[in-house]
């Protein structure tokens, strides 16, 4: 378990983290969620011991990191942001470096290495320099030490930034098969990530805890969550708007941005009611030329916006 009790740092007049508190549990995936200078990397420095808090505190496995820094890093497997690894070295030097660093035995430390090359498909370069290696390529190494000594505890900043879409896959799956035994943090910026690995996320915006909860939970609190798409195939049908305006349950009907000859609505729901059979059952009766006819899960990029900048875009429907 990782306990962070009102963490909050400031550089000069900036308040980079203010009064954060959060619990992480075993097997959990924590997301940390924001908008660029939020302070999702401060946190995770201070998470991990890079940085001491200006007041507040960090347990890891129910060590304080401020009077146990050693047993708490010893138990971490950090990669930071940008992933800084010596240019000269090549992948498995490193990792034989970094094996020799957290005191890994001779014998062991050959087998952890193995497992890390194997694990990151890095063994194609293991004895290229790292200079030479892409920022792809240098991001699965920085991954690839950070699990070298197969910690209890993950605090990966940005794992996936530089990565293909093959390999932004292969480090999500790789991230989903060791939550089961470990504790993970990871930082990122790309919503589709968030559902892709994390079980909980937690938003940061000014430096603050802005949203705790599950992907779904997030997707919930969006405007979009219930509402009933509905294209058409050619025009409009004539009346339609007022049609479904008028059906039971409807709070507001909006039209959906003219995309050539496909044409529908938007229409969402009164507080606790579905319309989902209700618009079908009227497309059907009308037959009416359907394209298209879903249930909006939600959006994150919606709730996103709400959450770090304080509005949503397009504006709220208004009923007339």
């Amino acid at each position: 378990m990782i306990e962070i009790q009102n963490l909050s740092k400031r550089f000069g007049r900036l308040q980079a983290v203010d009064d954060v508190s959060l619990q992480v549990t075993p097997g959990e995936v924590l997301g940390f969620l924001g908008p660029n200078g939020a302070g999702k990397s401060t946190t995770m420095k201070m998470v991990t011991g890079f940085l001491t808090p200006d007041s507040g505190s960090v347990t890891v496995l129910g060590h304080n990191l401020a009077k146990n820094a050693i047993t708490v890093k010893a138990s971490i497997g950090y990669l930071p942001e940008g992933a800084p690894l010596y240019p000269d070295m090549t992948p498995e030097s490193l990792l034989h470096f970094s094996g020799r660093a957290r005191g890994i035995a001779s014998g062991l430390r050959r087998e952890a290495v193995a497992r890390a090359l194997n694990l990151l498909e890095l063994n194609g370069v293991r004895h290229q320099r790292i200079e030479t290696l892409s920022k792809g390529f240098k991001r699965r190494v920085g991954l690839a030490q950070a699990i070298l000594h197969d910690p209890e505890v993950l605090v990966l900043d940005e794992p996936t930034d530089g990565l293909d879409p093959n390999q932004k896959e292969q480090v999500r799956g790789l991230i989903r098969s060791m939550a089961q035994g470990k504790t993970i943090i990871l930082s990122t910026h790309i919503l589709e990530e968030v559902e892709a690995v994390c079980t909980r996320v937690a938003i940061l915006s000014s430096g603050a805890l802005c949203f705790n909860g599950s992907p779904s939970e997030l997707r919930k609190s969006s405007r979009f969550a219930g509402a009933v798409e509905i294209r058409f195939q050619i025009e409009v049908p004539s009346g339609a708007l007022l049609e479904l305006s008028n059906l039971p349950g409807v709070r507001v009907v909006e039209p959906l941005d003219e995309n050539e000859n496909h044409q529908g609505f938007r229409i969402f729901p009164k507080s606790g009611e579905s319309v989902l059979h209700a618009v079908s059952d009227m497309a059907r009766d009308c037959n009416w030329p359907l394209e298209d006819l879903h249930v909006d899960r939600g959006r994150l990029d919606d709730v996103f916006r709400k959450i770090t900048l304080g509005y949503e875009n397009p504006a709220e429907p208004q009923e007339a």
